[in-house]
C-alpha cells in the first residue's frame, strides 16, 4: 500500500502528452484527474509486458543462406544483406495497443482522438472498428509515438516505439532462423484448431459476432491464436506495427552492430513524395505475409487517410525485467 501512495502523489506532477487529433496536436497538458485509475492501467500494461533478453543474431533475409531451401524468402533487396546485430535487453508488449487501452489513454489525455466526418463515407467503418474493445487501435505514426511516449512520462521507464531489429528479433525467438513469428514457424489458416493465423473467414464471423459491418475487414481479438515461444501475440498480421525507424532500403549495408537505431533524419520517399518510416507485421494474414523478415515503408501520416491498418505496440528499453 505504501508504495501505491508515493506512486499517485507523484501522479499529480507527471507531465501527460495530449493524444494526436485529426490535426496532429502537439499540445501538452498537465493532469492530476483519476490518479488510482492510471495506476491500474499502468499496473496492467505492466503485466503484459514480455522481457525479451538481448543478444547477437544475423538481422535480415536469411533465407539463401540457413533456410531449408536454400532461397531467399523475400524478393525484395531492401531484407539484405544479412547482417550482424548486437542488442540490448528490453521488454515489449505481448499485445497490440487494443481499443479499450487506448480510448482510457485518450480520457487520461483528455483528448477527443481522430474524428473522421461523415462526409468522407468513412465515419461509420472508423467507428465500428474503433469499437470493438479487444481488437487493435489504429493509429498513424505520431499517434503511436506519443502514446509510448506517455507510458514513459507516466511510469518514468523507458518506453518508446520499437526498433525494426528490436521486433525482428523478438519475433524471430530472440534471433532463430524462424520466418513466420507463430507458435511454431508456420502459416496455417483455415485448419481448425491447427490454425495458427487469422483468415477472411475468421473476420467476417467476428464482424458477425460483434454486429459490426465490416466483415472481411474487421480486425481481431489479439489473443485468438497462440502467442510465439517468446509469449508475444498478433505479430504475422491483424494491423502492420510501427516502428521507430525512418525507413532507407540500403540501411542493412551501413547499419551499425549494435543496437540499430534507423536512419537519423528521414531517406527515403514514397511514389506520392512522403518521407517513410519503417512498418512490420502485416495488414492481414496469410501465405507468404507477415513474414520475419520482410520491411515495409508506410508515410508517418497515413497520407492524411484514415490508419486503417496500422497499430502499435510499444517496448521498454531497459536491461533487467519490468516489475
Amino acid at each position: 500500500m505504501p508504495v501505491k501512495i508515493r506512486y499517485t502523489v507523484s501522479l499529480a506532477f507527471l507531465l501527460l502528452i495530449s493524444a494526436c487529433d485529426n490535426n496532429n496536436n502537439n499540445n501538452i497538458k498537465y493532469s492530476n484527474d483519476k490518479p488510482d485509475e492510471i495506476y491500474d492501467y499502468v499496473k496492467k500494461i505492466k503485466s503484459e509486458l514480455i522481457y525479451v533478453k538481448g543478444g547477437e543474431f544475423l538481422m535480415g533475409d536469411y533465407g539463401e543462406e540457413y533456410g531449408p531451401e536454400s532461397l531467399p524468402y523475400d524478393s525484395n533487396k531492401d531484407s539484405k544483406p544479412l547482417h550482424k546485430v548486437q542488442l540490448s535487453s528490453f521488454s515489449i508488449s505481448k499485445f497490440k495497443v487494443d481499443n479499450e487501452t487506448y480510448t482510457q489513454y485518450l480520457k487520461f489525455t483528455k483528448s477527443t482522438g481522430r474524428s473522421v466526418s461523415s462526409e468522407s463515407g468513412l465515419q461509420d467503418f472508423w467507428n465500428d472498428t474503433n469499437s470493438i474493445k479487444n481488437t487493435p487501435a489504429h493509429v498513424d505514426w505520431s499517434e503511436a509515438n506519443k502514446y509510448c511516449t506517455w507510458l514513459a512520462a507516466v511510469t518514468k521507464l523507458p518506453f518508446s516505439l520499437p526498433t525494426e531489429a528490436q521486433w525482428e528479433f523478438a519475433a524471430r525467438n530472440r534471433g532463430e532462423y524462424v520466418i513466420a513469428p507463430t507458435n511454431d514457424g508456420t502459416i496455417r489458416a483455415d485448419q481448425g484448431d491447427k490454425s495458427n493465423v487469422a483468415s477472411e473467414k475468421d473476420s467476417k464471423l467476428y464482424a458477425e459476432k460483434m454486429g459490426t459491418s465490416l466483415g472481411v475487414l474487421s480486425p481481431l481479438p489479439g489473443n485468438l491464436y497462440p502467442p510465439n515461444p517468446l509469449g508475444i501475440y498478433d505479430m504475422a498480421g491483424n494491423g502492420y506495427e510501427w516502428m521507430k525507424d525512418w525507413y532507407d532500403p540500403d540501411y542493412y549495408n551501413k547499419s551499425p552492430i549494435k543496437d540499430p537505431q534507423g536512419p537519423e533524419k528521414p531517406v527515403f520517399k514514397d511514389y506520392q513524395g512522403n518521407f517513410t518510416k519503417v512498418t512490420r507485421s502485416q495488414d492481414f494474414s496469410g501465405p507468404g505475409r507477415g513474414l520475419t523478415v520482410v520491411r515495409h515503408f508506410k508515410d508517418p501520416d497515413n497520407n492524411g487517410r484514415i490508419p486503417a491498418d496500422k497499430t502499435v505496440r510499444c517496448v521498454v528499453n531497459s536491461p533487467v525485467p519490468v516489475k
